[in-house]
């Protein structure tokens, strides 16, 4: 959709096959299109080569109106799968790769918010129902349970990872208010796209009959997220539900995202200060 009205779109995957694949689909279906799809190799799961994803990025531009982190990963196969650096897989692409990549665009992002209105310039974090659900915890995340050493299943940890989304994208906005920089968290909606693939085939058939959506919803919910003139900077942090709606998040989530002494309890802060030292040694 973006690439129709001629945009510069950089799409990031691990597999290079396949990203040029929908790639050349995209440029089949729009070929009087003028804009540019442009594939950059990154994976989440191994914190090691996300800065050279970065750099390359960098190396062919010197400007990023909006970055969309919609990467993820719902129930690994097999379900203990680690990263690279042993996170819990879900934690280790949802949360932490997402942040250093986010951190290393973030001067980027920063720099071209200075040539633009407040709020043109935006981060788009890709979260999911699961993250309200009563599988997510108080506050969101467990901030004394990163590692799992109190183990619990994978979805209850995919919870935890989205809501991490939200906590993320709601301490970004207000770490970056004074810069410009829209940050916002979304839900795209319930969508037939590859994070089912690991669901048991009758599951599948299931959610695909009766639950999910066709994934060109999602597109609506990421497009009024990072484009949509009715989002201004007294949005940044907000949660935006399917397909293009403002909502309130849970209250206790809410409460993470204020510091504590302003009577939150200042969870997404100490979120983000624990992928802060994650990251640090691989900057």
């Amino acid at each position: 959709m973006l690439y129709s009205r001629h945009a510069r779109v950089y799409i990031t995957a691990r597999s290079e096959a396949k990203a040029i694949a929908a790639i050349d689909d995209i440029k089949r279906v729009v070929p009087s299109s003028q804009g540019e799809l442009t594939f950059i190799k990154l994976d989440l799961a191994d914190l090691t080569t996300i800065k050279a994803s970065a750099q390359d990025f960098l190396r062919k531009e010197s400007k990023l109106h909006v970055l969309f982190n919609n990467a993820g990963v719902m129930k690994p196969d097999p379900t203990n799968a680690k990263t690279a650096q042993g996170y819990e897989m879900q934690l280790g692409v949802n949360n932490v790769g997402t942040f250093m990549f986010t951190k290393l665009l973030t001067p980027v992002l920063t720099a071209t918010a200075k040539t633009e209105a407040p709020g043109v310039v935006r981060v788009v974090w890709v979260g999911s129902s699961a993250g309200e659900s009563p599988s997510a915890p108080t506050g969101g995340v467990p901030l004394d349970n990163l590692d799992y050493h109190n183990d619990i299943g994978w979805f209850p940890k995919y919870c935890i990872s989205k809501a991490g989304n939200y906590l993320q994208g709601s301490e970004f906005a207000r770490r970056h208010e004074s810069d410009g920089i829209l940050s916002v968290t979304l839900n795209p909606g319930n969508l037939d796209s590859e994070l089912w693939r690991n669901q048991s085939y009758l599951m599948g058939k299931f959610l695909k009959w009766f639950v999910l959506y066709d994934p060109i919803n999602g597109a609506y919910t990421e497009l009024f997220a990072g484009l949509s003139p009715d989002l201004t900077m007294e949005h940044s942090g907000a949660w935006i539900a399917p397909f293009g709606r403002l909502v309130r998040s849970r209250k206790d989530l809410k409460e993470s995202t204020k510091l504590k002494e302003l009577g939150g309890s200042g969870i997404a802060k100490g979120f983000w200060e624990w992928n802060e030292e994650q990251v640090r040694p691989f900057l």
